[in-house]
């Protein structure tokens, strides 16, 4: 007896390298609809107004694929080991796991492009996405059997742990016959809730971006909230935290297979993302994560860094941050001065140019 298509797709997914993969069904209920629609009501998407724009589609994935009837879940592991600190350069700071490969999206395209060809060979309609489309892979990982979702948002994963990339397949295949979200496996472990360095985990299982490190430097424009600097701490880019202390994935330990670390990029130089064109930047970091907040923003990110470790070889990044033409990045820079206790270089930016970094300014002098 010939193997389903379901079987031969599933099947084709692990051989280009998902670590688990598990079929759904396309239908959004439309309980997880009203859950989501109010964590948008309630402002907890932060400035990502397009979420409220996408929540049709993702409500109604027959928008995507007409006729879809079921979703093949990949689950890729990057839960790499730490890389070799590479030499020179002020390398201080954290950087969350994903990126410390380049651009999982480029690098998962092309099984998802493999995976289409094969359905089409099949005779079935297929769209697959990683995460750039309005699609709720967490829905779908749960009712596809790969995890369930933590008290932290995140998807865990009992073999895999917290840190898993979800990619997903829209297929116009029947759904499956009897499948069953999986059973959730937190119990009462509150782990990622006391840890998160800026309180974000809500009651509800649910991310309040407002307060959320990721959020706060990957998609945030402008200065970071001045009562949540502390709480970004060491972190450059992303937060790991609450996946870094769940216990699934202190037990899975490092397993990734098909994505592989850079260590330019789990520690990058941060003395790169100041005196360089915003062109320059784009052309240094193609096709990696760092490009989503922008050199402005990674900037911003470095001093907050600076300002919260005092690490000694960062002073001169300080210096030219003070300088820099973005407002954003000299706002940040007269806060990590304060931080330094600097006060003599934080009132010359009291006759800065920009309300935002002269309001910044005085309220580092309030603070030193």
């Amino acid at each position: 007896m010939s193997a389903s298509p379901h079987d031969r797709l599933s099947d084709l997914a692990l051989s280009l390298g998902a670590d688990a993969v598990g079929w759904a069904s396309a239908q959004v209920p439309l309980a997880a609809v009203d859950e989501y629609a109010g964590w948008l009501d309630a402002g907890r998407h932060a400035g990502m107004t397009y979420l409220e724009r996408q929540l049709p589609v993702r409500a109604d994935p027959s928008q995507r694929l007409p006729g879809v009837g079921s979703v093949l879940v990949l689950g890729v592991s990057h839960a790499f080991a730490p890389p070799v600190v590479p030499d020179g350069g002020v390398r201080v700071g954290r950087v969350a796991r994903y990126a410390w490969t380049p651009d999982y999206h480029e690098q998962l395209q092309p099984v998802l492009s493999r995976l289409e060809q094969q359905a089409a060979a099949l005779g079935v309609r297929a769209r697959g996405y990683v995460d750039h489309g309005p699609v709720m892979e967490r829905l779908f990982a749960s009712g596809a059997g790969l995890g369930w979702r933590g008290r932290s948002g995140m998807t865990i994963n009992t073999r895999l742990g917290a840190f898993v990339t979800l990619a997903v397949v829209l297929t116009d295949l029947p759904a499956p016959d009897g499948g069953a979200a999986h059973p959730d496996r937190c119990g009462r472990c509150l782990r990622c809730v006391t840890a998160c360095p800026t309180g974000a985990i809500g009651p509800d299982r649910a991310i309040d971006a407002r307060r959320c490190v990721s959020y706060l430097t990957i998609e945030h424009r402008g200065p970071v909230p001045p009562d949540l600097r502390a709480g970004v701490g060491d972190w450059l880019f992303g937060c790991d935290v609450c996946s870094e202390v769940c216990p699934w994935t202190v037990k899975a330990g490092p397993l990734a297979r098909l994505l592989k670390p850079d260590p330019e990029l789990a520690h990058p130089d941060l003395g790169r993302f100041f005196g360089v064109s915003e062109r320059e930047f784009e052309r240094q970091w193609a096709g990696t994560a760092f490009l989503r907040p922008r050199r402005k923003g990674m900037a911003r990110n470095a001093l907050t860094v600076l300002g919260n470790t005092r690490a000694p070889q960062g002073w001169p990044l300080l210096l030219l941050g003070a300088q820099d033409p973005a407002w954003e990045v000299r706002e940040a820079a007269a806060w990590a001065l304060g931080q330094w206790n600097e006060p003599g270089r934080v009132r010359a930016l009291l006759d800065d140019p920009h309300a935002a970094v002269r309001e910044g300014a005085a309220l580092a002098l309030e603070r030193v």
